[in-house]
């Protein structure tokens, strides 16, 4: 299928392709595409940073105790809320009373996801996580994360020993057992996030394009007949919207309680 470019990064490009070529070719980097050495998915996601900082800077602007407005509200419901599925909810029911540590990485990476996810509902730009380097950027972030932490926790050989099992008899065969299960997690959260958002998108652009085209040819027999299918077509993205709406924010919720859960095995004193 042919990639679709956004004018946006057409016009990135145009504007700042030569002076990043130039960059490249002094680090003798050679990019995949000389016409856009500016990947579509690094653009957004420098966009998504941006808008993070921003709404992270106006929320610190207006903290309150005693009247926080919205945007405070919004950020304290990232954080925890009645419903028990916010950054710190999820990391003290997995992570235990070392939840407040990690708060910080956590919640940094599930908020970029949540913002990346959420990007493409602006027809100018589209979701970087639909692309898979940033869902396996993320994930490799997440995997160093909770084997740091894990070695922090319990130095090298008590780390080891994590993966070795309760009986000694049999450590030979479950460590190298338990070394490609706990690996194994990159790839299954990178392809989680990938896949879900991609076919979010794709599906959108299946439906839409399979509406467009009776409605042109119902256009070119009679306009009338042709506004009157045209209907569809402009209903459909609606629901396509509502429906990432909702992938992205239970993509987001899977990608914030697997790496809680993983950093609570990786700090268990018993495993």
């Amino acid at each position: 299928m042919e990639e679709h470019i956004k004018p946006i990064t057409e016009w990135f490009n145009h504007l700042f392709g030569p002076l990043v070529l130039r960059f490249l070719h002094l680090l003798h980097l050679q990019p995949l595409d000389y016409e856009r050495p500016i990947p579509e998915y690094l653009l957004m996601c420098l966009f998504t940073l941006l808008l993070g900082t921003l709404f992270a800077l106006f929320v610190r602007s207006r903290l309150s105790v005693d009247r926080p407005g919205p945007t405070q509200q919004i950020a304290e419901l990232l954080l925890t809320n009645p419903l028990g599925f916010g950054i710190k909810d999820l990391l003290e029911e997995n992570a235990g009373p070392h939840a407040s540590q990690f708060i910080a990485f956590t919640g940094s990476v599930s908020i970029f996801i949540l913002l990346s996810n959420l990007l493409s509902i602006f027809p100018a730009l589209s979701s970087p996580t639909g692309d898979t380097t940033v869902p396996f950027s993320c994930a490799l972030l997440t995997f160093l994360y909770f084997n740091w932490q894990g070695l922090r926790h319990h130095g090298l050989l008590g780390y080891a020993k994590q993966f070795a099992g309760p009986m000694p008899a049999l450590s030979p065969l479950i460590f190298p057992v338990e070394i490609i299960s706990t690996s194994a997690r990159l790839l299954s959260l990178t392809v989680r996030l990938w896949a879900n958002i991609f076919a979010s998108d794709l599906i959108y652009m299946i439906f839409l394009v399979i509406l467009v085209a009776p409605v042109s040819a119902a256009w070119q027999k009679s306009p009338l007949l042709g506004i009157a299918l045209g209907v569809f077509p402009a209903f459909i993205p609606m629901l396509f919207v509502g429906l990432h709406i909702f992938v992205s924010i239970i993509q987001t919720y899977v990608f914030t309680v697997l790496p809680s859960i993983y950093l609570g095995q990786a700090i268990a004193d018993e495993h």
